[in-house]
């Protein structure tokens, strides 16, 4: 297993449990940070033995404060060029800018999703958050601009209005309030949230692998089409499943009345 230095990576029953360990910042990102983020979103994408992943912060105050800026303060004019190069590199990939992940992906909120936080979470396609937990985009209060990544995905995941609001005044918005606009899926107290993340991935789990990634795959590529071409549109992924095992075990099972088992191919 590969070691990281400031994540935690753990592979158990086929889920990738991703922690991001900077507590003493409130997890905050730098360049070393975002490059094992990158590398350990590659992992689950790429490893067929992991079906699917959550990521989380380390501590209760947050999940992650988005960039660290006091490390951005001391490299001083430096800080430009790193943030060119995470932008423009073709390797930026991860969960705020990769696209080509089609495994479920799972966002437990402990505390603080604010800036590059949020990007991550806007990265995920569930999210379940601790009550406490605030949501925003507080770049324009600092000078600085959200990364594409923050404000297309916001757009498209809460109401314009909403989004615009997040992004003009980098203000942030609660868990219920992110609830009730449809950017969180269910909330918790702080201590239950463990216990919802894994009532979540239970229900995924039950789930044949691949035909999550089709449906998923399915999903986000019919985004980028009109209604009636995406319709008709058979996705690489869903080729994949049809051609599997599982396509066949899985009705199987249901007809003889007990729970599948899903090989993953």
């Amino acid at each position: 297993m590969a070691e990281y230095e400031y994540i935690l990576f753990e592979e158990r029953d086929h889920v990738a449990w991703i922690t991001l360990n900077r507590p003493e910042v409130l997890n905050a990102m730098h360049p070393p940070m975002a490059k094992e983020l990158r590398e350990a979103w590659k992992r689950v994408r790429d490893d067929a033995d992991i079906w699917m992943a959550v990521l989380t912060g380390s501590g209760d105050r947050a999940f992650s404060a988005g960039s660290d800026l006091k490390w951005r303060a001391e490299q001083g004019e430096n800080a430009r060029e790193h943030n060119r190069s995470e932008v423009l590199e073709s390797e930026a990939l991860g969960f705020q800018r990769g696209r080509d992940c089609w495994k479920p992906l799972l966002a437990a909120v402990n505390g603080y999703a604010v800036g590059g936080g949020l990007e991550l979470v806007l990265g995920c396609d569930i999210v379940v958050a601790a009550d406490h937990a605030q949501f925003g985009l507080p770049e324009v209060r600092r000078g600085l601009m959200a990364d594409g990544a923050g404000i297309h995905r916001l757009l498209r995941r809460v109401p314009y209005s909403v989004a615009m609001g997040m992004v003009l005044t980098g203000q942030f918005i609660g868990a219920e309030e992110a609830h009730r606009v449809g950017l969180v899926n269910e909330v918790s107290s702080a201590d239950g949230l463990r216990a919802l993340t894994e009532r979540w991935v239970e229900q995924i789990m039950e789930c044949a692998p691949l035909s999550l990634r089709a449906s998923k795959e399915a999903a986000l590529r019919g985004l980028e089409l009109p209604l009636w071409e995406a319709v008709g549109q058979t996705f690489p992924t869903a080729e994949e499943l049809y051609a599997s095992e599982d396509f066949v075990a899985g009705p199987q099972a249901f007809a003889q009345k007990r729970k599948p088992d899903w090989q993953g191919k």
